[in-house]
């Protein structure tokens, strides 16, 4: 996988600012003051920095903003980088300037001087997001290099609060290598043994089987794969860091490596993004890697429903109709909102083997969110407001959009059925409520519940704050600072 840069922390020394020969970056804050660092920048520059501070001093110098002076005269450094970081500045301030560093590295090695802002592990956090690149499949790529070295007042201290924020870089970046992993190579059997490779880091992994699933009577989940050579899979990952005996939060993620739609198939045209369709597996499964990595002191359980969606002589049909798990049969009306129906009997597994104390689903389920929320905010359904606000709360926090949408019995009329218990799909109008509908019909009454559309937020077309286009490992910090505020014990 794509390992996070390298991050060492010491003691502030003055004397390394002239010879660094990477890229050194210093804190100044919106009226331009310097700390010590800075004024040794200066000193070594003959004065350039300051001359610099006061040109951008008219404009006004905004918090979370950075500007370089390359090839500095006086210092062996190619560039210093400018961090407008306030002491009174907000998180995600301090987490854009530390991006703009990880964007801006390249190949060099980076001399954080942080002195004694509060900020530094922060910063830090930032600049690793942010230097992200996914090169598996780039032949003669030069292997990623250089590390960040925080130079700082207490650099124990910093090291200390850093460490569970680069156990949430890990988990960010195996949910992007997911992500963008291509179909061919991450197969449900693949992507399988890749979980499964996280017993190493203290989870507990189960894997279920195609008979094991029939057993169980996923016959919704199945329909989806039977269409493909690739065997249908359930992986089951548990972090027991709670008390014993504490039911736990359960994350169920829809984890279809390919959708080409199946029989109603999808038009060619941007059907190769469909590699990312797995999206909610895979921050489930980034979500309970760095829950592993910190030491998370909660239970928590991660559920992933892999198949793939493949026309064939043997796929799935419009007009077909399957029994859930849960019993309840399902009118099959297209074969491309299949997400649906590997959530449903994945969720239904889940309460009925874990009891949980709430539960979250995630998946790129609908173009409908993208429609309605574009590339800035997934769509959150619930059915428990405390447990939708508290959610709601860390994703601000975060910085990951999520926005509530509604739910209600005229969207659930929609998909009545004459011949089954429910249709798999309401309609064009809604298509993203009903579809939360559709899954609310397989959360057990008293089961706090949010259902997370992630369709326009797991992979975007230009860069965002803390990563270059591509997979954006969203949700993973929304989901564990709701696991640290209200699910951790003492």
């Amino acid at each position: 996988m794509t390992t996070p840069t390298p991050v060492t922390f010491f003691e502030t020394d003055i004397e390394r600012l002239a010879d660094h020969a990477g890229r050194v970056s210093i804190i100044v804050d919106d009226t331009g003051r310097m700390d010590v660092a800075g004024r040794r920048v200066n000193r070594l520059t003959k004065g350039a920095l300051k001359r610099a501070l006061e040109a951008k001093a008219e404009a006004g110098l905004k918090p979370g903003s950075v500007f370089t002076l390359a090839y500095p005269a006086g210092m062996a450094a190619e560039a210093v980088d400018v961090m407008c970081v306030p002491r009174s500045t907000t998180v995600h301030k301090a987490r854009a300037a530390g991006a703009a560093i990880g964007r801006n590295r390249g190949k060099a090695e980076v001399l954080l001087a942080t002195g004694n802002s509060k900020w530094a592990a922060e910063i830090m956090l930032g600049a690793v997001l942010r230097d992200y690149r996914f090169q598996d499949h780039k032949t003669g790529a030069d292997a990623k290099a250089g590390s960040i070295h925080v130079m700082c007042n207490d650099p124990a201290a910093v090291s200390a609060a850093a460490q569970p924020l680069l156990a949430i870089a890990e988990g960010t970046f195996f949910t992007r290598d997911l992500v963008s992993e291509p179909a061919n190579v991450l197969t449900t059997t693949e992507f399988a043994d890749r979980l499964a490779a996280m017993e190493s880091i203290g989870l507990k992994v189960e894997v279920l089987e195609e008979d094991e699933l029939a057993k169980l009577g996923m016959r919704t989940l199945l329909a989806v794969g039977q269409g493909s050579d690739s065997p249908s899979k359930v992986v089951v990952m548990q972090w027991n860091g709670g008390a014993k005996g504490d039911a736990p939060l359960a994350l169920v993620g829809k984890g279809v490596v390919f959708d080409t739609g199946g029989i109603s198939l999808k038009p060619a045209a941007g059907m190769e993004d469909m590699t990312m369709d797995m999206g909610g597996a895979g921050t489930v499964a980034g979500v309970m890697r760095a829950l592993a990595l910190r030491k998370a002191k909660a239970n928590v359980v991660g559920i992933v429903g892999l198949v793939e969606n493949m026309p064939s002589g043997n796929a799935i049909r419009p007009g077909d109709v399957v029994t859930s798990m849960k019993g309840d049969t399902v009118e099959i009306l297209n074969t491309d909102a299949e997400g649906r129906l590997v959530l449903c009997d994945a969720m239904w597994y889940t309460q009925e083997r874990f009891e949980p104390a709430a539960m979250i689903d995630l998946a790129t389920l609908t173009g409908a969110i993208i429609v309605g929320l574009g590339h800035e905010n997934a769509g959150v359904f619930s059915n428990d407001d405390t447990l939708c606000n508290a959610f709601l709360k860390s994703a601000e926090a975060e910085g990951e959009g999520a926005w509530r949408m509604p739910l209600g019995q005229a969207y659930d009329d929609m998909l009545k059925s004459p011949i089954a218990d429910m249709k798999n799909i309401g309609g064009r109008a809604a298509g993203s409520v009903t579809a939360a509908q559709f899954i609310q019909r397989f959360v057990k009454d008293g089961v706090p519940w949010i259902h997370l559309d992630i369709a326009g937020v797991a992979s975007v077309k230009s860069e965002t704050d803390y990563a270059p286009k591509g997979a954006t490992g969203w949700g993973v910090r929304a989901l564990d600072r709701l696991v640290a505020d209200r699910f951790e014990g003492e």
